[in-house]
């Protein structure tokens, strides 16, 4: 009986595998049009852009987080356009209105996508610094790209509150649990709730994304299995991140937690530490960038734009050192 019981289960991981959904084949060059972004397989990309009023002298790619889209830059990259910086954000493969919501596409498309986008922003604003913004699953994004082969063209990085939160630093009850749904029953959809994490002190905000439409409710444990494959990848390959890089982060995050945070803090090279500025924020959540004090963290990601070795307005730079001293 045991023995056929085990010969059930083995057929049933078998028969059932996480759902992934690479881009098809490559058909044309990608183009960056007055519709969206059309990636080389097809796939439309919505754009959104905020523009300043004359020439930009920086430009800013904007990769949005997990279940959420490109509006999520709405507030910041206003606030960028009136300081003269122009910023772009596109929804990603399977969120907001891109093919295939709520699948899983893999890795190796979103940063292919980046790599296209970055292309067609070198042809837009030909000689104008670029820069990547990755939130949270942007910031894994941008952070795979920026370490795998051939790297895009950048003048800097921004990760705020990156997802890097890999197998090896959650608990394992957690990634056999996350594995056993994956193969068993990988269509089942979750929704968070019950957990009782808080990812913002912008209550109105966050009312405002559980109206959104465009706002995934309901995961598929498949597409969180491949987030968890992205999360292993980009805490991995931290160690070589070389780009000049400001990393962001709230110290009230309950939702990237501060292990796999601090790991890859340590983890990055440390020949090229004058190329990585640290911010901690005290009062800051996951969602810095649409936080009660978000324009705090505007204000430095222009200012560190405008010269990487200058110290923050806000002196959270100086509040990482000290923390990060103290371990």
């Amino acid at each position: 009986m045991k023995q056929r019981i085990s010969a059930i289960m083995l057929l049933m991981v078998a028969a059932c595998t996480p759902t992934v959904l690479p881009p098809g084949p490559e058909i044309a060059g990608p183009v960056l049009s007055t519709d969206g972004f059309i990636a080389a397989d097809g796939a439309s990309l919505p754009v959104r852009k905020w523009l300043p009023d004359s020439g930009p002298k920086a430009v800013v790619i904007a990769l949005h987080g997990f279940n959420d889209y490109s509006n999520f830059f709405t507030d910041p990259g206003t606030f960028l356009a009136g300081h003269g910086i122009a910023a772009y954000a596109f929804d990603q493969r399977g969120f907001g209105r891109a093919p295939n919501r709520g699948l899983w596409p893999g890795p190796a498309a979103y940063v292919n996508d980046l790599k296209a986008f970055v292309g067609e922003m070198r042809i837009t604003h030909p000689g104008v610094p670029l820069f990547l913004l990755g939130e949270s699953m942007g910031g894994a994004v941008a952070i795979a790209a920026m370490t795998g082969k051939d790297a895009p063209e950048v003048d800097g990085v921004i990760l705020s509150a990156p997802a890097v939160w890999g197998r090896e630093t959650m608990p394992f009850y957690q990634t056999w649990a996350l594995w056993i749904g994956a193969h068993t029953v990988p269509w089942a959809e979750l929704t968070g709730r019950g957990l009782k994490l808080k990812a913002s002190d912008n209550i109105e905000m966050l009312r405002a994304l559980g109206r959104d439409p465009l706002v995934i409710k309901k995961t598929r444990i498949d597409a969180i299995y491949g987030l968890a494959d992205l999360m292993d990848e980009a805490l991995a390959s931290s160690a070589r991140l070389h780009a000049p890089t400001l990393i962001l982060y709230g110290e009230k995050d309950e939702i990237i937690p501060k292990k796999p945070t601090y790991r890859m803090l340590e983890s990055l090279p440390a020949g090229n530490a004058d190329k990585f500025t640290v911010a901690l924020y005290e009062e800051g959540y996951h969602m810095l960038l649409r936080d009660l004090k978000a324009e705090t963290i505007w204000r430095d990601i222009a200012a560190w734009i405008a010269d990487k070795t200058a110290p923050l307005p806000s002196g959270a730079d100086k509040r990482a050192r000290t923390v990060l001293a103290g371990g």
